[in-house]
Parts: C-alpha cells; sequence; structure tokens
C-alpha cells in the first residue's frame, strides 16, 4: 500500500490534469431515452431517419469475414470511393473516427498553448473542446440573423488567431453562407491561418449559391474540409468521416494520424454508402420537402422555424405569449417524443424524421399551443 507525500507546491491527491483540461466542459450528447416511455422518437442527434444504404448495410456484413484482419491503414478503397463521388484528388483525402477525429486532429497540428482558435457563436462544440484541450483560447464571434458573420469574424482576427473554423451549414441554426461569403472570408484572411470548412451537413444542401469548399481546397494553402458519413449516408454508429485539403496539410496530419484509426467495417459500409447515390438523393428529397412543411405548419401556430438546408430545424417560441421552448420539450417528451434543447433555452433544436414522426411533432406541438 502507498502513501501519499506532499511537497511544496504539489497536492497529495494524486495526479491532477492539466488546468485547461480540468477547465473543459464535457460535451453532453441528445438524449435516447425517456424515463416510462419504451420505444420514443428520438429526434435529437440529427440522424439519419432512414438509417444506411442497404448497400452499406450489405457491405458491412461482408467485412465481418475479416474481423482478424488489420484495416488498411492507408484507406486506398474508401479515399477512391471519395474521390469518385466529389471529383477529389484522393492523395488529398484523409479518414477518421468520424470527421471531429479528423477535425481534432488538425487542431492538434496546428494549435497550441496561447493560440486562439476563433468560431461563430453557433459552432460544432468538439471544435472549442479540441482548441481548450490544446491550451488555446477560444474567441467567439457573434451571428447575424442565426448566419455566420464573415464582418464579425474578421474583426477578431490577431496576430495569436492560428484556425477559423466554420461549419457551412451551421448546426444549431440550419443556415449557410452563401458562396461569396466563404471567398470573402478567404481572400481577407492570412495566409498562415487555417480556415476550418466543416461540411457535416453539406449533402443535403441544394442551393445554387452554395459551395462545399472543395475548390478552394484545391487552390488554397490554408483550407480545409470535413465530411461526415454520419448524417445524411446513416452511419452515425460506426464513425466515420473524412477531411480533404492542401497535400501539405494532409502529410502534417497523416504524421499524427494511428495508423488504424478507421476501422476495416467502417470503411466498407463507407465506401458502398459513398457510392450509392440514389439512396442519397431520396433521403435529399424526403428532407427538403419535409422541411417546407414543417416551416409552414409550425409557422401557422406561431412557432417561428428558421429556414433551414439541413436534416433539422430550429424552433422560436417567445411569439407565443406563455409558451417557451423549455415547456414545448416537456410536453414532447410526455408525447414521446425527444428533442434537443440549445443553447438558447428560448430554442428547441428537432431532427427531420420519418412521415410518422413528423406528423407526430405537429401533432404535440399543435395541442401543446392550443393547450
Amino acid at each position: 500500500m502507498s502513501t501519499s507525500i506532499a511537497t511544496p507546491g504539489r497536492p497529495a491527491a494524486g495526479p491532477q490534469p492539466l488546468p485547461h483540461i480540468a477547465a473543459i466542459a464535457p460535451y453532453k450528447q441528445g438524449k435516447s431515452q425517456i424515463p416510462g416511455k419504451a420505444e420514443p422518437i428520438k429526434l435529437s442527434s440529427n440522424e439519419c431517419c432512414f438509417g444506411p444504404s442497404p448497400a452499406a448495410v450489405e457491405a458491412y456484413a461482408a467485412a465481418t469475414d475479416e474481423l482478424h484482419r488489420y484495416p488498411d491503414g492507408a484507406q486506398r478503397a474508401l479515399r477512391k470511393a471519395i474521390s469518385g463521388a466529389y471529383g477529389v484528388d484522393p492523395d488529398r483525402v484523409v479518414c477518421g473516427n468520424g470527421s471531429e477525429e479528423v477535425i481534432g486532429l488538425l487542431v492538434r497540428c496546428f494549435v497550441g498553448p496561447g493560440d486562439e482558435f476563433l468560431l461563430p457563436q453557433n459552432h460544432f462544440v468538439m471544435c472549442s473542446i479540441y482548441g481548450k484541450g490544446q491550451g488555446a483560447d477560444i474567441v467567439l464571434a457573434p451571428e447575424h440573423e442565426h448566419t455566420v458573420d464573415v464582418d464579425e469574424l474578421l474583426a477578431r482576427i490577431t496576430d495569436r488567431t492560428r484556425i477559423i473554423g466554420i461549419a457551412n451549414p451551421n448546426n444549431p441554426t440550419g443556415t449557410y453562407l452563401p458562396r461569396d461569403e466563404i471567398q470573402r472570408l478567404i481572400d481577407n484572411v492570412p495566409s498562415d491561418v487555417v480556415i476550418l470548412l466543416d461540411g457535416a451537413y453539406a449533402q443535403y444542401v441544394t442551393a445554387a449559391d452554395y459551395d462545399p469548399g472543395f475548390g478552394w481546397a484545391d487552390s488554397c494553402d490554408n483550407v480545409f474540409v470535413t465530411h461526415t458519413f454520419s448524417k445524411i449516408y446513416g452511419l452515425a454508429g460506426l464513425r466515420i468521416g473524412w477531411g480533404y485539403g492542401p497535400a501539405h496539410i494532409v502529410e502534417t496530419i497523416n504524421r499524427l494520424r494511428t495508423p488504424f484509426n478507421a476501422s476495416l467495417a467502417s470503411m466498407a459500409a463507407a465506401t458502398a454508402a459513398v457510392e450509392d447515390r440514389d439512396f442519397v438523393a431520396r433521403v435529399r428529397e424526403h428532407t427538403q420537402r419535409w422541411q417546407l412543411r414543417l416551416q409552414d405548419e409550425l409557422g401557422k401556430l406561431g412557432i417561428h422555424v428558421v429556414p433551414s438546408v439541413t436534416n433539422f430545424y430550429l424552433m422560436h417560441f417567445e411569439r407565443i405569449p406563455g409558451k417557451s421552448a423549455n415547456e414545448a420539450g416537456r410536453w414532447l417528451a410526455e408525447d414521446g417524443i425527444i428533442p434537443r434543447p440549445a443553447a438558447d433555452d428560448r430554442c428547441l433544436r428537432i431532427t427531420v424524421g420519418t412521415d410518422e414522426e413528423n406528423e407526430a411533432v405537429v401533432a404535440s406541438l399543435t395541442a401543446y399551443v392550443e393547450s
């Protein structure tokens, strides 16, 4: 049995984490259960309501015969499939355990203690967690009408800024920055600052002025793009994503990336999923149709739905006297529906579900407003 002997300036309570790690608030995932409800409708995590492509399921099942083998650390088959689907250079694709791992690797490669990581007010929470984990200062830029404001970002760049991270489309707002605004940002950011364009929801967008960013990643030395298989491809449970950027950034990330960070089964499923473009088109059409209907029907109730190009929508209740987002969330839960509370307690975020799930949401919120 060992004893702990205190020495001057050091605690006796065992190993202590670094102060900037101890200060991080852990990520909270969307709820998946409601006490007393056996099979709740989970609409809290922006998952694909149809699940994965049947081709992805088949590829995943076939991979079970090889589970005793290490995966291809070079990720060749998946990088080739991504190249074919998106017209990108396969040598500049890097895959990971979800796009969040790729983002984490990027941050670890380019951000250190005392640096600044610049983000919009609404951002993917793991970005700020990764930045804080590196001992960096997180700088937040206000948004305008639920949309990232380029001028606010540019005004906060300093000589300590190392990365600017933008989710486009953004979460939880569902809005996006058009091509011209991204171009204006790129034109005015110092060349030694990495611009991260997180396109987790890019596959849902059909707007003519939207750009997923691959062209900038090809032509600019400081633009890096990330995508995921967790959303429209329905592979959230397999944790697989990818990034694309300049050769020198990808080469730097690969220095730190573990050799088998993407599993054999997840890469097999993702390879099949990215090649099943008909499935993706069906999911996109369903999502867009319901976005329009939900904005219309909930708007008639007095609920303000922020126009979204993603598979989720953000709702405000303050226009309805005596009603609130918190109370609406409790009402939905009583009806067996799980929404996601937003950081702003005036709002609720809900995933677009199946026809039946969306009908249930409309019926529940109608009853709440009329109660």
